[in-house]
């Protein structure tokens, strides 16, 4: 199925009741006009990191349901799956041969050794320094082999998740094999997971590498090329940095509107959402929030460093339950460039403030996705938070389907059901149409999106200071 411009929801199969069967039973009996697609995360065997340290991609983890009820899924809602190009777990058997037979492996060239790619007398201490990190140490990890050698792998992110060597065949063979075997599953978008940090080049930072990162992704869409599917690379840094992707031709994510939209809302000030907005391209996908926590790093640039820091330090005293140390090594976050929150409690459980939020998601460029804890409107999971001591799982709450009954009936999930609707359908937000931003006073914005062939003209009106709004479709008011 072709990516339609209709929402996306982003959940995990087993967060919306159970498994895959319960989740298509959630959307189909309340959200099936409200959602066009799901961004399916990771539903294959991993060791960890909620999917995000897989095992394999050839099969669903059976806790989840099979590829039937994926592709079952797939018949109404075009579907995004996840590919991890950067690393795969260590537990995977592709590691374990690799680990018990060396370089007598077929699989000894699809991991990245630390030791073989230094020249001798390498790494500096500068060498070391300049990498981008992700967490606060040398990114390699020691491995004992069944012979008892030793030998360092590059390991980017968490313990388990080991980096990949996409200069080989061996690892070029294995992404082309896995991603055609997910669109034959049904994926419409292969949502290419920390991207940047899989080019590895010596005297550079290891991050975005440039040219290297275009020749991966030209590899990676001719090996769709005969497909209806797309990639999304996936990458949280610099704005400037995914319009060079958007320019390749590329749909990219807008990770900066969160910030940007909670300094709006919380100094009632409009002119920095209204620039940004102007500057936005239509081809990408707009997010409030995710399964991670709200991108700091995003917004440089966009706001001013005062201006992060005082909407950082806001959030931080508005939001309902968000503290820092929820976002601190003591809640395991890696992570130092994102706050651990859900959008809703963000704004302190306002629901006029969250209505005004997703309003303008809405008109901003792009197709909106919706994390599925934000189309609940969904408070912090204190509970599963100290559960876990899991920084994250503030915002990863399971629903069960006797709670999400209840929680449809609730007036604010009902209000973004039909504003979601009325996004699908009004066909003013054709990507290919146009957007006009004016700001009449500092507190006020003015979004009017308009289709290509002018037969369609949605304008919304927000005022941040007095928290109104007005929408109107060809100069008639439109209620949610």
């Amino acid at each position: 199925m072709k990516v339609k411009n209709k929402a996306l929801l982003i959940t995990y199969p087993d967060s919306l009741g159970s498994n895959l069967q319960d989740l298509t039973f959630v959307i189909n009996k309340y959200f099936k006009n409200a959602i066009g697609g799901v961004h399916l995360l990771p539903f294959f065997p991993s060791a960890g990191d909620r999917g995000f340290s897989p095992l394999r991609y050839d099969k669903v983890d059976p806790k989840f349901g099979t590829w039937k009820d994926v592709e079952e899924l797939g018949k109404n809602y075009y579907l995004m799956f996840d590919f991890m190009i950067n690393h795969l777990s260590q537990h995977s058997s592709y590691f374990k041969d690799f680990q018990s037979k060396k370089f007598k492996s077929e699989f000894c060239n699809l991991f990245l050794s630390w030791d073989r790619f230094w020249p001798t007398g390498r790494p500096t201490k500068n060498d070391v320094a300049i990498i981008y990190k992700r967490k606060n140490k040398t990114p390699c990890k020691e491995i004992t082999f069944e012979d008892g050698s030793k030998e360092k792998m590059w390991n980017t992110f968490g313990p388990d998740q080991m980096d990949l060597d996409i200069r080989t065949s061996t690892t070029q063979k294995f992404i082309k094999h896995n991603l055609q075997n997910l669109v034959k599953h049904g994926a419409s978008i292969i949502r290419l997971d920390a991207f940047a940090y899989a080019i590895k080049k010596l005297d550079s930072d290891d991050f975005f590498v440039e040219p290297e990162i275009w020749d991966l992704l030209e590899q990676i869409k001719n090996y769709l090329a005969d497909t209806d599917a797309v990639i999304l690379p996936e990458i949280h840094e610099h704005y400037s940095m995914s319009f060079k992707v958007a320019k390749h031709g590329y749909f990219i994510y807008d990770f900066a509107l969160p910030m940007v939209l909670l300094y709006s809302l919380y100094s009632g000030k409009s002119d920095q959402l209204a620039k940004w907005l102007e500057k936005c391209p239509m081809h990408q996908f707009t997010t409030l929030d995710t399964h991670d926590g709200i991108g700091v790093v995003d917004a440089k640039d966009i706001l001013t460093e005062k201006q992060v820091e005082y909407t950082t330090n806001k959030l931080y005293q508005i939001g309902a339950n968000v503290k820092r140390k929820y976002s601190s090594m003591e809640y395991h976050s890696l992570d130092i460039y994102q706050i651990n929150t859900t959008y809703y409690s963000a704004l302190g459980n306002d629901d006029q403030k969250y209505f005004i939020a997703r309003l303008i998601q809405m008109f901003a460029p792009g197709i909106p996705q919706i994390y599925y804890v934000g189309l609940l409107a969904g408070k912090n999971d204190i509970e599963l938070l100290e559960r876990t001591k899991e920084g994250r799982n503030i915002n990863r709450h399971y629903y069960s389907l006797k709670e999400i009954k209840q929680e449809v009936q609730r007036p604010i999930v009902k209000a973004l059901i039909k504003l979601l609707e009325f996004r699908n359908k009004e066909k003013a937000f054709d990507l290919q149409g146009s957007i006009k931003v004016l700001t009449p006073s500092d507190h006020e914005i003015v979004i009017t999106r308009t289709n290509k062939q002018k037969t369609s003209e949605v304008t919304a009106k927000v005022d941040f200071e007095n928290l109104t709004y007005f929408v109107t479709k060809n100069k008639k008011k439109i209620t949610f």
